[in-house]
């Protein structure tokens, strides 16, 4: 296949074009993330964190890895 490769200098100069600072016509409204936020709101915590385990004490990376020999 042809791969497309791009000097810094000219994905720089695209970054000042009028059709890069104007959103995508069908962009969902997402207060925070595709639009500014409010400012009185403050960041959500999602309690359905999978990172968050109660009862078992926070293992290393090395856990997953480990093999009774």
């Amino acid at each position: 296949g042809t791969r497309i490769i791009y000097d810094r200098k000219f994905l720089l100069d695209r970054r000042n074009s009028p059709m890069a600072k104007t959103p995508p016509c069908h962009l969902p409204n997402i207060p925070g993330v595709t639009s500014p936020g409010e400012a009185g709101e403050e960041p959500k915590t999602d309690t359905n964190n999978l990172n968050h385990q109660e009862g078992k004490p926070s293992m290393g990376d090395d856990a997953q890895f480990e093999m009774d020999i």
